[in-house]
Formats: structure tokens, C-alpha cells, sequence
């Protein structure tokens, strides 16, 4: 906590004006971390890969991108980060009242106008630098499970909004990962709060020691967890999530002294990249091949050959952890969004015996008929996989 507290705040100056971002610099260098940028095009660039921005100062006037056309982006970001975002508009002469009343309508949280002193530009810095430090401070408290210390199911539906969001805009590889633990409110009911939470906490631990500082883990119900995990291998995943099964079953709680067997179920979802599915459709699209993964006994239900390349077999923690370079997994190729297809289509390939060609568009499907899916029984399900798995 004291660490944070004494790095400086990041603050980003933007103006087509070399001399402009000197002065700048200069003014607001020894109390902020200032990094600067050209244009809006640079600017927006910048705000896409550096999640530590804490405050904007924008020109209006700036070739490639304005200033407005960069706050219409900030604004408009699929990154809750982003868009709220203290953006500053700096004024000049040549802008009239008309100007900074278009900037405000567009959602810019203050003005400053040139030429500007040191105290000016500074105490405007403080001010929104502090504000937004408390904002996420307050947001990471509230998107945080109270017992794990993982992200809850808001923090969790949030980040994986940023995964999936930066994912598709850079093409890159993201998994889904849901874990469940079979029963829970049984579990807890038979065993105890004390109990339930000890086996909680255990899986939480693992799931932290696993993952990489680049990843989301989640806890999103109370026998339940997700991971986000951008740039990861599928294989390698299921893997890793595999390993992590067969240590809380060799582990087991103690209730009165004598374990409890325990089964964590498990799917994982991928890629993530084609922008079909929302956050909360992928997080049920993944829980239905949990739920069918569980009826049909399988440990870790892995997307089709089709979704994603094979890649070779590797160690669980070498697959995810920051390793040397000479073992890091190749990257999965992006893959094209198929064209949407309807059930009814879906069915009629499946009776053709052409299931192959649906598998890029599995996962919009599963969405599709999640809800007819939950309506049927325990014997109806079971009939239901015995039926796909033919």
C-alpha cells in the first residue's frame, strides 16, 4: 500500500506543439510520471496498452486525430477504464465559447487555457489524479470477493469486457476458464461454514499460483470460478486446470478428521477473438460445456481441433507461467468469424453428418439454446449428451 501511495500518478499530455509537451513536461515533471503524445492518434494508442494513465491534457487542434475526435473515442471505449478518464481540454485563443461548449457536451471533464502557469496546470492535475485514484481504489474494493481476495462476479464480467475488447482489436488468443465445484451447497450443508470456506480458499490459492499477473481469476458464485486468460493455449490450459483438479483431489478437506472427496468440474472456452459473444454470453456459453462435461464425467472439456491449432504437448505451469523465451508456446493463428447460422440450419448440418463446419460457430450457438438446454431434466440431459457424443 505504501508503495502505491508514493509513485507518481501518470499523467498524459497531448498537442501537436513539441515545444508545448516540453513545457508541459517541465511544468508538472517533478511531481507526475508525464508521458506525451503527438496527436489523437498516438494518444489513443497509448491509452490502448498503458492501463496506468490516471489523467488526460488534450490539444483540440492536432492533424490525423483533433481533440475531439480523441475524446469521442475515450468516451465511447469498450474499457471502463478508459472511458472515464479524466480528459482535460486545452484551449487556445482560436477556440470560441462555441468550441469548449462542443467539447463539454461531448463529455470533457475541464478546461485550461492557454498560456497557462505551472500552478494551474499542476493543481488541475492534482485534483483529478487524486479523484481517480480513489475511484478505482473504491471500484476495486467493491469488484473484489471479500474471502479470496479474487475478482467478484462484477470485477470479473468487467475485466473479461477488457480482455475480450482488447483481444479482438489486436487479434490475440483468449481462453475462458470455468471451475465448479460439484455440489457446493451440498458440501457446505453437510460440512460446515468452516469447512466450505477452507476448500474455497484452497482453490483460490491455486488458482493464484497459477496463473500469470496478466490474467483474471474470479470467484463468480459461491462453488464457482473463472479465468480470464489472454494469450494463453487452450491445450496447455486445460493442462494446467487439469493439474490443478487432481490437487484438490489428492488434497481433500477434513471434516471431524476425515477427508471429504471432493470434484472440481471444468471447461474451458476459445478463442475469444471474433466479438460475437458479450461477456455474460461467453460466461454461459463456457458454463454449458461445464454443465455438459459434468454429466458426462469428463474432467476438462477443450474446444474442437477445428476452433484452434493443435499445439505440442507442454508442462501445466510452462504453458501459462512468464518463461524464457525458448519455451514459450507458438502463437494460435486469429481465425475468421464464420458467418452466422441458425439452429435450425445448425440441426439440419448435424443430420448431414457435416458437424464439422459448425464448430467455429459452437459457442453462438450454445448461447442460442442455453435456455431450451436448462429447461430439461437430469435423464433428459444424460439422453442428450449420449446423443452428441454418438
Amino acid at each position: 500500500m505504501g508503495g502505491e501511495s508514493a509513485a507518481k500518478a501518470r499523467i498524459l499530455v497531448v498537442d501537436d506543439s513539441k515545444l508545448m509537451r516540453k513545457a508541459a513536461t517541465k511544468m508538472l515533471g517533478d511531481e507526475f510520471d508525464v508521458v506525451t503524445a503527438d496527436d489523437g492518434v498516438d494518444a489513443w494508442e497509448q491509452l490502448g496498452r498503458d492501463a496506468s494513465i490516471q489523467v488526460v491534457f488534450t490539444d483540440l487542434n492536432m492533424p490525423r486525430m483533433d481533440g475531439y475526435e480523441l475524446l469521442r473515442q475515450v468516451r465511447g471505449a469498450s474499457d471502463g477504464g478508459v472511458a472515464g478518464l479524466p480528459l482535460i481540454v486545452v484551449t487556445g485563443a482560436e477556440n470560441d465559447e462555441a468550441a469548449r461548449m462542443k467539447a463539454l457536451d461531448m463529455g470533457a471533464t475541464d478546461f485550461i487555457t492557454k498560456p497557462f502557469t505551472t500552478s494551474d496546470l499542476v493543481a488541475r492535475a492534482r485534483a483529478h489524479s487524486t479523484y481517480q485514484r480513489v475511484t478505482r481504489q473504491l471500484q476495486s474494493q467493491v469488484q473484489v470477493d471479500a474471502l479470496t481476495g479474487l475478482a467478484n462476479k462484477a470485477g470479473f464480467l468487467d475485466r473479461l469486457r477488457q480482455d475480450i475488447a482488447y483481444a479482438s482489436r489486436h487479434q490475440q488468443p483468449l481462453c475462458l476458464v470455468r471451475l465448479e465445484v460439484e455440489d457446493f451447497h451440498r458440501f457446505f450443508l453437510h460440512n460446515g461454514r468452516e469447512v466450505a470456506e477452507g476448500l474455497v480458499l484452497q482453490i483460490a490459492r491455486l488458482l493464484r499460483g497459477r496463473i500469470r499477473k496478466e490474467d483474471t481469476g474470479g470467484r463468480v458464485a459461491l462453488g464457482s470460478f473463472a479465468l480470464s486468460l489472454p494469450g494463453g493455449q487452450p491445450e496447455g490450459i486445460a493442462a494446467m486446470v487439469a493439474r490443478i483438479q487432481a490437487e484438490v483431489t489428492a488434497n481433500p478437506p477434513l471434516h471431524e478428521g476425515e477427508p471429504v472427496a471432493v470434484k472440481l468440474h471444468a471447461a474451458v472456452l476459445s478463442p475469444l477473438t471474433d466479438g460475437v459473444l458479450t461477456p455474460e454470453e461467453a460466461m454461459d456459453a463456457c458454463q454449458a460445456r461445464l454443465d455438459v462435461a459434468r454429466e458426462s464425467g469428463a474432467a476438462v472439456l477443450v474446444p474442437p481441433p477445428a476452433v484452434v491449432a493443435p499445439v505440442a504437448a507442454t508442462e501445466p505451469e510452462v504453458a501459462q507461467a512468464e518463461a524464457p523465451e525458448e519455451a514459450a508456446a507458438p502463437a494460435v493463428p486469429s481465425v475468421a468469424p464464420a458467418p452466422p447460422v441458425s439452429v435450425d440450419a445448425a440441426l439440419e448440418a448435424l443430420k448431414a453428418g457435416r458437424g464439422s463446419e459448425l464448430a467455429p460457430q459452437l459457442p453462438a450457438l450454445v448461447v442460442r439454446i442455453l435456455p431450451l438446454l436448462r429447461l430439461l431434466g437430469p435423464r433428459q440431459r444424460a439422453q442428450l449428451i449420449e446423443f452428441l457424443q454418438k
